[in-house]
């Protein structure tokens, strides 16, 4: 049997329905916090259960007769650790036979401040003596497409990121990873390195929207306090904010860049390209 965490988010859904092509829908748990929203994915036969990262009971409970178990990090910056560990300890006591992280790339030696929390947890997994893998994702190529619409609208793309190269891959690209991974009959304790196939600068997206909408949309690389003001000024809040900007101005150091090709041989096709990522955000 194996249990997805987190099974109504963006991720944890796209995981679900990559299994559903290969694994009996009755194998499958859906591990959520609100099992009334996964009501669709009971429909198709999905076992769903109640799951907190808060509550280590309900995470008993999700995981009986559990052989897998994929561990989506949490969102909740600043308290993921913690509610990490809840999960890797329930992983424990089912005696799981692998339990997959979604990671960060190269958490082991990652500038972002994001990656702090990743490596915390890794650890916590080794120390834990759980069989695991860890999928260390790049960067959601949607973390760029998502926001387009006022990219056009304001008539320029904003950014930190200078010359980097950011070597982002869709949210699709890294479910259908897990799912294979979590279907498969691989070794354990595996790290897998995953980006997209291609690398872009923010520079090279501006042109890409330019050349879509007819429109001159010109990159404006900025200072990343500025950027992290502008981010403030349209309504996010200071913690993401605060991430978006550091991941930026990292990225202009490399720390979203990886040419291993690892996720496209994962999943045997090639990872979405930065054209096909602006159409489809169009």
């Amino acid at each position: 049997m194996i249990v997805v965490t987190a099974a109504t988010g963006q991720l944890g859904r796209l995981v679900i329905a990559n299994l559903l092509k290969t694994t009996p829908a009755a194998q499958i748990v859906a591990a959520v916090r609100d099992p009334a929203k996964a009501a669709d994915l009971a429909a198709q036969g999905v076992q769903v259960r109640r799951a907190d990262y808060n509550d280590p009971a309900s995470l008993d409970a999700a995981f009986a007769g559990a052989s897998k178990v994929l561990l989506i990090s949490s969102n909740d910056l600043g308290n993921r650790v913690a509610q990490h560990r809840n999960v890797i300890d329930a992983a424990a006591r089912a005696k799981v036979s692998l339990l997959a992280y979604t990671s960060v790339l190269h958490a082991d030696r990652s500038t972002l401040s994001l990656a702090a929390e990743h490596r915390e947890t890794e650890d916590a997994l080794r120390a834990a003596g759980v069989p695991y893998t860890l999928l260390r994702n790049g960067w959601y190529i949607e973390n760029h497409t998502g926001s387009l619409g006022g990219a056009v609208a304001h008539g320029a793309l904003a950014g930190s990121a200078g010359e980097g190269r950011i070597a982002a891959a869709a949210r699709a690209d890294y479910a259908e990873a897990a799912a294979v991974v979590l279907a498969s009959a691989a070794p354990v304790e595996q790290v897998y390195e995953l980006a997209g196939d291609t690398s872009f600068t923010l520079a090279d997206l501006a042109a890409e929207v330019s050349r879509q909408t007819g429109k001159n949309i010109p990159f404006q690389n900025l200072p990343q306090e500025a950027y992290r003001d502008l981010l403030l000024n349209v309504g996010l809040p200071a913690p993401l904010a605060e991430l978006i900007a550091d991941s930026d101005a990292q990225a202009a150091k490399g720390a979203l860049f990886d040419d291993s090709g690892t996720l496209g041989k994962l999943i045997g096709r090639p990872t979405i390209s930065l054209a096909d990522a602006v159409k489809a955000a169009l």
